[in-house]
């Protein structure tokens, strides 16, 4: 089974993390599951990012894909569970279903904010445009 699990360091993000853990880590399971972390970084703001040297922006999108991906990376390490990570700048949403369907990935496990279907529709969720694009199966955990 080919798992994608999209983080951004948030504890909904880590829930999605624990219920991938306990429900595909098992010792006999380790060598089904095919695991694939990914922190999509929004782009800067074109104001910023002109003015910025290229340096500059990457360093700024590398930091916080590590801050993203650490809490993940560690509890699946402690899990024993072997992963691939993935980092990229563009749209979470976008880039999560391309992925997905690039890897040909049987699932998509995701943590939700829990905002609600107002404030969702107001700010935008990246779980409702994913479960709205996405071909792959999503699991939302919340």
């Amino acid at each position: 089974m080919k798992i994608l699990l999209p983080v951004d360091g948030s504890p909904s993000s880590s829930r999605a993390v624990r219920y991938v853990i306990r429900h595909w880590g098992g010792k006999s399971a380790k060598r089904r599951v095919s695991l694939t972390v990914l922190y999509v970084d929004p782009p800067l703001p074109n104001r910023v990012a002109r003015v910025l040297p290229a340096e500059v922006r990457a360093s700024y999108h590398e930091d916080h894909a590590e801050l993203a991906v650490r809490p993940a990376r560690r509890a699946l390490r402690k899990a024993g569970l072997k992963f691939e990570e993935r980092h990229a700048v563009g749209d979470p949403a976008m880039f999560t279903v391309a992925l997905a369907a690039k890897q040909r990935c049987d699932l998509i496990a995701m943590g939700s904010h829990g905002r609600g279907a107002l404030l969702s529709a107001v700010l935008g969720s990246v779980v409702m445009k994913v479960l709205s694009r996405s071909r792959v199966p999503v699991l939302v955990v919340r």
